[in-house]
C-alpha cells in the first residue's frame, strides 16, 4: 500500500503524525538507504524498507489501547532531557513502542491514555476535536458563585488574547479553608486547570484527572494500568 512516510511512522508506533513529521525534517528516518527529509514522501509498505534511527520499524495492523493512572513526579514524554523518570518507566514490560495521548503535569496525577496507534493519537489531540477531560482539584478556598460563574464563562490566562472555552466547576465537598473541586473542560493549553484555578484566587493543592471523555479511571491505582475493552475502543474511534 502506498501511502505517506509520515503516516507510515504513525502506524509503526513510532509517535504521532505530527511528531514523526518533526522525527522526519531532523533526519532521523531512512528509506531503503537513504535519509529522506520530506514529510510528503511515499512509502510502499510492503516493499520499501523504513528505519527510524538506524532500526527497521514496520506498521502494526493491530493497535493497543491502555488506560494508565499517572502518578504525581513523572513526566508524559518518551524521554526527558533531565533524567527525570516517565510515563513510559511503567511499561517494561510491554514490547510495543507505545507512547502518552496529550499530556499530564509532573505533579498532576490521574487518568492517560497510552497507545501505539498515531493515527488516533494525532486525532484525539487535534482542536477541533472536544473530548471532555474531568479533573479534582484540591484548592485553599471555597471559590465564591460569581467566581465560579466566572470560571465557566471562560477566562484569560498565559496572556492570552483569547479566553478560554467555556468550562464547568462543580463544588464536590468543603472544609473548613479549602474545597474538592470538580472540572471540567475540553482543551489542552499549558497548566491550564491551575492557572484558570489561580485566576478565581484558588491555589490547586492537588489535581487528578479522572476521566477522558467515557474512558474513567474508576480504581485502577497510581502507576498501575489496564486495557481499554473493545466498547471504549470504538468509542474513541467513532468519536474522530
Amino acid at each position: 500500500m502506498i501511502e505517506r512516510l509520515q503516516k507510515y511512522l504513525a502506524e509503526a508506533g513510532v509517535a504521532s503524525r505530527r511528531k514523526s513529521e518533526e522525527f522526519i525534517f531532523s533526519g532521523r528516518v531512512s528509506v531503503n538507504g537513504d535519509v529522506v527529509s520530506e514529510p510528503g514522501f511515499k512509502v510502499d509498505s510492503e516493499k520499501d524498507i523504513v528505519e527510524f534511527d538506524g532500526k527497521r520499524v514496520f506498521a502494526e495492523k493491530e493497535h493497543i489501547y491502555i488506560a494508565f493512572h499517572k502518578p504525581e513526579g513523572c513526566v508524559t514524554t518518551v524521554k526527558d532531557q533531565f533524567g527525570r523518570k516517565t510515563v513510559l518507566d511503567y511499561f517494561g514490560d510491554i514490547d510495543r513502542r507505545i507512547y502518552p495521548v496529550g499530556r499530564l503535569d509532573y505533579d498532576t496525577s490521574g487518568l492517560i491514555i497510552m497507545t501505539d496507534d498515531g493515527e488516533l493519537t494525532y486525532a484525539l489531540t487535534h482542536p477541533k476535536h472536544n473530548i471532555d477531560k474531568v479533573y479534582i482539584a484540591k484548592v485553599d478556598k471555597i471559590p465564591a458563585k460569581e467566581k465560579i460563574a466566572e470560571f465557566e464563562k471562560g477566562l484569560i490566562i498565559d496572556g492570552y488574547k483569547t479566553k478560554t472555552a467555556p468550562a464547568k466547576l462543580t463544588v464536590v465537598k468543603k472544609y473548613k479553608n479549602s474545597a474538592s473541586l470538580e472540572i471540567v473542560i475540553h482543551e489542552g493549553r499549558n497548566r491550564q486547570v491551575r492557572k484558570m484555578c489561580g485566576a478565581i484566587g484558588c491555589n490547586v493543592l492537588k489535581l487528578k484527572r479522572i476521566a477522558v471523555g467515557n474512558i474513567e479511571l474508576g480504581n485502577i491505582k497510581k502507576g498501575e494500568y489496564r486495557f481499554l475493552s473493545e466498547q471504549e475502543i470504538l468509542y474513541l474511534k467513532n468519536g474522530i
